[in-house]
């Protein structure tokens, strides 16, 4: 093996100085060679961005950071910034999670990428912009000429992430450290932006370290992973020998609480209990220690070293890797409820229910709520005093769609497509601008304010942000507590410790406040408070997206817990298909404004009728590095149309990839003229496509 290109040594950082100093880093190393891929993975707050900021030399100057950084050989950490603008952009370069943050919104995008080509190379300004156009070409930017002249603000996300691609390319760097390159994108651009990243290794034949929190995105990416935890590696080795092969509980942890979108049967996540320690407040010994199901009074003793495991470049920092057999590496036998993690706790209620039974057939139960031909346009208005329409955004635009007692409706699509404005015209109880929407038998355009006090007694919800739906002057109790005094229940102090223990808190957290707690307890507590009146019927808007995967898969479980014992019905709103394919039953799949298939979820995820459906299954991806070599991507082209001018007829057939290699000329004339309706192809599956048919891409 070649040496390599990017090696770091012995790594620390340290924020302050004194007690109250924050380690942030500790002792991090990793070697990268010409043309490799590492992922590097772990929970917020492990120092996965911290690292990547101190290799590249761009932390503040209070941090302090030893160690080694060795670039080609040459030491860089510690360099002068002359010395280290030098290396910045030529040799090694980076993606940053925000692109709209790392593109200066006053600069063309052309400008921009062609600074970065005039810094490093002796050429024209003519030559920089031509090779500008030239790596937006690259990357997958329609019409790069004339792209390379607009502002930032001009691109979608998905576009500004492949820009700053461009410019980390721009001078055929050796190294490439990409930081959550892909985590604020839809599932569809961040198949794209995969696909550029692979494009961009091959042209420049770079070494790319992957930062991310996505364990599918790893499987399918990357040579080798680092797994970190409270500042340090606790695993390295291949990627199959990670995923398959785990010899650190952490890491298997990681690995069970991920929900996969190729497994049907609702079968239970396995989350690590507790949350990672603070940086500033590591507890004795092994720091995984107070989570770990296979703990043993030797870990508090002292923290254990990265040693070799196994056969071959593993290493795991585990004093009970030796033990873990192949046969115990499954996440259901190493975090079963009676292993002896000292972080766990009681089950929840109806915990452990497995396969969820329903009262009755769905036809034989009553309808919670039912949505009919609802439409929400807005005007578009142009000019500063003398205000005009020139237009209308088609938001919602005729879909429908029930959901029956004790049932789950998940309803995804991309970014635009309209999933938030269904649910604010859903939750607003009033009069649609046109159709229909009844709530619990009662149509909200007929409703008094005495029947809305009385509905939203039994519907609820549960919003995307638990930190700020939370009133932070507010305690627990007193949030909890809220609506109960609201519709006059009496003393809410029973109640209210009821809640508590429903959710899985302790009742000694009413005192404290929403600050005092991570961001899973935080949701648990946005969950108890709309548990509070006993409600028919949740609105669950994007309630796990900002989550780890470890603390999603216990939130996961406590609402499937809670549905099986309270007879609850959800309104799950959501763009991680994975999540929704182990919460719900059924599953609508919107598209500008329209519903383009519906139906029971696993007929919908195990055969997709209508091209977008395929479309966005086929780009998530698994966290299984077999699966994922062999899987075959439905990449779609461009960006979602502008609901101010959705296309004729079909809306989806700009971006269709039946549309643009199989239709014949007529096909796709009736494409172009005619607009589908949701036609009922197989029991409980429809879709909204001339020509659906039933594909299996997962």
């Amino acid at each position: 093996m070649s040496d390599p290109v990017l090696e770091v040594t012995g790594l620390d950082v340290t924020f302050g100085s004194g007690p109250g100093a924050v380690h942030a880093v500790r002792g991090v190393g990793y070697a990268l060679h010409p043309g490799e891929v590492l992922g590097i993975v772990g929970e917020s707050g492990s120092g996965k961005s911290v690292t990547s900021l101190a290799v590249m030399g761009l932390l503040p100057a209070h941090a302090r950071v030893t160690g080694s950084v060795r670039l080609k050989g040459r030491e860089i950490l510690g360099a002068g910034e002359k010395r280290l603008t030098a290396f910045r952009g030529k040799t090694i370069s980076m993606v940053f999670q925000d692109p709209l943050s790392a593109l200066t919104p006053v600069y063309r995008v052309g400008d921009q990428i062609a600074e970065a080509v005039r810094i490093h190379q002796d050429v024209s300004r003519q030559a920089a912009d031509r090779r500008a156009v030239e790596l937006l070409d690259l990357v997958g930017i329609p019409n790069p000429a004339q792209r390379a002249r607009a502002f930032p603000h001009e691109f979608s996300g998905g576009m500004r992430q492949r820009a700053v691609i461009a410019m980390a390319i721009a001078n055929d760097p050796d190294v490439i450290i990409c930081d959550e390159p892909t985590t604020a994108l839809d599932v569809t651009i961040q198949a794209q932006v995969l696909e550029v990243l692979k494009t961009a290794q091959r042209e420049t034949g770079a070494a790319i370290a992957m930062i991310t929190h996505d364990l599918g995105v790893v499987a399918g990416f990357v040579d080798r992973v680092l797994v970190m935890y409270a500042g340090r590696p606790v695993e390295t080795g291949p990627v199959d020998d990670i995923y398959y092969r785990p010899r650190m509980p952490y890491t298997i942890g990681l690995l069970g609480s991920v929900p996969r979108l190729d497994v049907g049967g609702r079968r239970r996540l396995v989350p690590i209990e507790g949350n990672p320690p603070s940086p500033d407040a590591l507890p004795p010994g092994c720091p995984f220690a107070p989570r770990c199901p296979m703990v043993v009074p030797e870990c508090d003793a002292a923290e254990p070293p990265l040693e070799p495991v196994g056969s071959g470049d593993r290493r795991a920092a585990c004093i009970r890797a030796g033990e873990i057999e192949e046969g115990r590496t499954r996440p259901g036998e190493v975090y079963a409820p009676s292993g002896g993690g000292r972080a766990g706790r009681p089950a929840a209620p109806g915990a452990g229910a497995g396969e969820r039974r329903l009262p009755a057939p769905r036809g034989e139960r009553g309808t919670v709520l039912a949505v009919d031909d609802l439409i929400r346009h807005y005007p578009l208005m142009k000019g500063a005093v003398f205000k005009r329409r020139v237009g209308t955004v088609y938001a919602v635009d005729g879909i429908g769609f029930d959901i029956r007692e004790g049932e789950t409706l998940g309803l995804v699509g991309e970014s635009g497509c309209g999933k938030t404005t269904t649910l604010m015209e859903i939750l607003e109880l009033a009069r649609p601008q046109r159709g229909t929407i009844t709530v619990l038998g009662r149509d909200t355009a007929a409703m008094t304010s005495r029947d809305r006090m009385a509905v939203r007694r039994d519907m609820q919800v549960v919003f995307q942000d638990p930190l700020a739906s939370l009133d932070p002057r507010m305690t627990v109790h007193d949030i909890l507590a809220e609506p109960l005094r609201t519709h006059g229940v009496g003393d809410p102090g029973p109640r209210v410790r009821e809640l508590l223990l429903l959710v899985g808190l302790d009742q000694q957290h009413a005192a404290r406040y929403p600050q005092d707690f991570s961001g899973g307890q935080r949701q648990r507590i946005g969950i108890a408070r709309a548990l509070a009146l006993e409600p028919k019927l949740i609105v669950l808007d994007e309630p796990v997206s900002a989550l780890d995967v470890s603390i999603q898969a216990g939130v996961i479980n406590l609402l499937e817990d809670l549905k099986a014992r309270l007879g609850l019905s959800y309104l799950f709103v959501a763009h991680d298909l994975s999540v929704v394919r182990h919460i719900a039953d059924r599953i609508a799949v919107m598209y500008l404004g329209k519903i383009a298939e519906i139906g029971q979820v696993d007929r919908v995820y195990d055969t997709p009728m209508h091209p977008y459906t395929q479309a966005l299954l086929s780009a998530i991806p698994l966290p299984d590095p077999e699966k994922e070599r062999s899987r075959t991507r439905i990449l779609l082209e461009g960006d979602l149309p502008s609901p101010a001018a959705p296309p004729s007829g079909c809306r989806f057939r700009t971006r269709c990839p039946k549309f643009r290699d199989v239709l014949s000329d007529g096909e796709r004339e009736r494409c172009v003229d005619e607009e589908p309706v949701i036609r009922v192809l197989d029991e409980d599956q429809g879709a909204a496509c001339h020509y659906a048919e039933k594909i299996k891409v997962v």
